[in-house]
């Protein structure tokens, strides 16, 4: 049986499809990683109440990290949407938006699950400030971690709050996404599209319209599932400062500690405002470059009308 025509477990996706899906989240993701790197480590300062940056706010968190460590100190999941897209479709309808939920949110767990260890790994360094290093780089961090905090789960550490955070901030990214992108092409065809050669009769999103309803989307996500990512990173962090192991213990603990110690506004949505300085491009940068991988890989069909 060819590469071309083999089948996964029955499901009729091909093995071709499925690999330049792959293909093309794992590039929207470097891609939209990067554009905000700035943003993702000033976010992370803020959320965790570092010494450093108590009373900072955006800016002026931006201007002590770069003055105090420098520019570069800035810069210390899709594909399987599609998956699950195909395997739902149906179940409710043609593919409706109980499915595209669902792709999402399922798309979401399944990315957090396999990364997470990287991305505590990554917080821990974001976190560090210059002259007062605890790891070294990557490998140290993850060995002394393992080693020193209970092997593979302080590598999970605040994985709980990322589950729960994640179904709806996934779910919702997608659904609005795609409620977005078929609105547009539906009632906006003229403003918001372009045709599509490769497959007579279609439509496509043009790359402004990408970016507005990605960053639409991800704005509606984040609003709602922020509490639990600021829970997520007070855990995977709490270990490195003896006076905040507390946050260590649990998910609702953790979640009571910040509210009894700051409050919503400074404490469960500390970082609120970067963060959709950050999310917004973010989202927007993914999905406008995974939306463009599809139709560069001919794997968008686009909308007939």
């Amino acid at each position: 049986m060819s590469l071309k025509t083999e089948t996964a477990t029955g499901t009729g996706i091909k093995i071709e499809a499925v690999c330049k899906n792959l293909l093309c989240g794992g590039i929207a993701g470097m891609v939209s990683k990067t554009a905000v790197a700035p943003l993702d480590r000033v976010k992370i300062l803020l959320q965790a109440h570092s010494r450093h940056h108590e009373s900072h706010g955006v800016w002026s968190g931006f201007k002590h990290v770069s003055r105090r460590e420098g520019i570069l100190a800035l810069y210390k999941v899709y594909s399987i949407s599609e998956i699950y897209k195909k395997l739902l479709d149906g179940i409710f309808g043609e593919m409706s938006h109980i499915d595209k939920f669902l792709a999402g949110a399922g798309a979401g767990l399944t990315s957090v699950t396999l990364t997470y260890p990287l991305d505590t790994i990554r917080a821990r360094l974001a976190f560090q400030i210059t002259g007062e290093h605890l790891y070294s780089g990557i490998a140290h961090a993850a060995s002394t971690i393992f080693k020193e905090e209970g092997g593979i789960r302080a590598l999970y550490r605040g994985f709980t709050p990322t589950l729960m955070g994640m179904v709806p901030y996934a779910g919702l990214s997608f659904y609005c996404f795609e409620y977005l992108k078929f609105g547009c092409m539906k009632y906006l065809p003229r403003l918001t599209c372009k045709p599509y050669d490769k497959n007579t009769g279609g439509l496509v999103l043009s790359v402004p319209a990408k970016l507005i309803c990605g960053g639409l989307a991800g704005a509606v996500a984040q609003s709602v599932s922020y509490p639990l990512d600021v829970t997520r990173r007070r855990m995977q962090l709490a270990m490195m400062n003896p006076d905040t192991h507390h946050f260590a213990k649990g998910m609702f603990s953790t979640l009571g500690k910040i509210y009894g110690d700051h409050g919503i506004i400074k404490g469960l949505y500390r970082g609120m405002s970067i963060n959709y300085m950050r999310a917004i491009p973010m989202v927007a940068v993914s999905f406008s470059t995974y939306e463009l991988c599809k139709q560069i890989m001919n794997l968008d069909t686009g909308l007939k009308v």
